[in-house]
């Protein structure tokens, strides 16, 4: 609801710029005409998630249907990928979910179900790529006293500070990012991410959920927040009037603790994207030159893909990302990898 003025926090904000009826992720040229993801980096992103879903299928033993659920699919380029990418004995045996607020795409394949929310049994992965970080949340501010105050915003994108975080929230905040006295520092209070993660997690009946993101953990969190705007390609100042993606990181540290040993016995593993890929056979490295000379195609070929993997699995890109892995009935099929 937007209050007197128009001044609202950046959750509810957020909420109707991204999700309501002119949303940014309902416009047509969808998330990839602004952005690039490690889906739209390379094939070999798809790739290394099916060999995940194949490492899944056999710690389930590899049962008559398994599903694939891609969280947050814009268009549908990762469940396409990763389909294309399955053996062809797991393909024929896996059920492929594609969840997105926005309508199905022309010229999806039929196989591959379209649902505004992952369906309520899953035996096999859940992949959220890029999906928490457009959950919306709140913004804190520490104001001239040294205290912490919700950060309202109107449609133009003009900010200023309400009342203090109080409540849930202010109970997430001095558990997971405390915020000392010193004006002017800004947290987002990651609670709603931490609720949608645990819902999205209770959906898996036996498997694996796996979610992806830019991510900080309490040793590092940014001292003024990571809360930022997207629009055609770069980088640009929030605002919430549905123009741009609006997006902020994650802290998948508190993700990790938000499911109940009841719904998922199995235990979280936090790594980076780097190590994730690496144990998944992405590894960027160079070919041997004496393969020029053997086959040179071949040669061109593996040096494009050694310089895709490097950007996959890039310090300060792509591969500081981070994965969340959280395994439910099974043994994690990804174990720490070095980093």
């Amino acid at each position: 609801m937007t209050g007197a003025g128009g001044w609202r926090g950046w959750r509810a904000a957020a909420e109707d710029a991204l999700y309501g009826p002119h949303g940014f992720y309902l416009r047509p040229e969808g998330p990839a005409g602004h952005f690039r993801t490690s889906v739209h980096a390379s094939p070999l992103f798809a790739l290394a998630v099916a060999r995940l879903l194949c490492r899944v299928d056999e710690a389930l033993g590899r049962p008559a249907s398994l599903d694939f659920v891609d969280m947050a699919a814009g268009r549908g380029e990762l469940v396409t990928g990763v389909l294309d990418a399955l053996p062809a004995d797991v393909a024929a045996r896996t059920r492929a979910y594609g969840v997105e607020v926005a309508a199905r795409p022309v010229g999806l394949a039929p196989r591959i179900t379209w649902l505004p929310e992952p369906p309520p049994q899953v035996t096999g992965l859940l992949f959220a790529n890029e999906w928490l970080d457009n959950v919306p949340v709140d913004v804190a501010e520490v104001d001239s006293a040294g205290v912490p105050r919700l950060v309202l915003v109107r449609d133009d994108g003009t900010e200023r500070l309400g009342g203090p975080v109080s409540g849930a929230d202010a109970e997430w905040l001095a558990r997971w990012w405390p915020l000392p006295g010193e004006e002017g520092l800004r947290a987002e209070i990651g609670l709603p991410r931490d609720r949608a993660w645990a819902a999205a997690v209770s959906r898996v009946a036996r498997g694996l959920a796996v979610a992806v993101d830019y991510a900080h953990t309490a040793r590092a969190r940014p001292p003024f927040g990571t809360l930022t705007g997207f629009r055609e390609g770069r980088e640009t100042t929030p605002v919430p009037d549905g123009t741009c993606d609006i997006t902020a990181h994650v802290a998948l540290d508190a993700c990790a603790q938000a499911c109940t040993p009841a719904h998922t016995p199995g235990r979280p593993l936090l790594l980076r994207q780097r190590a994730a890929l690496r144990a998944l056979g992405v590894a960027g490295d160079r070919p041997a030159l004496t393969l020029a000379a053997t086959d040179p195609a071949a040669y061109v070929r593996a040096l494009a893909g050694a310089g895709e993997a490097a950007e996959l699995t890039a310090r300060g890109g792509l591969g500081d990302f981070g994965w969340l892995l959280r395994p439910v009935g099974i043994a994690h099929p990804l174990g720490p990898a070095p980093e």
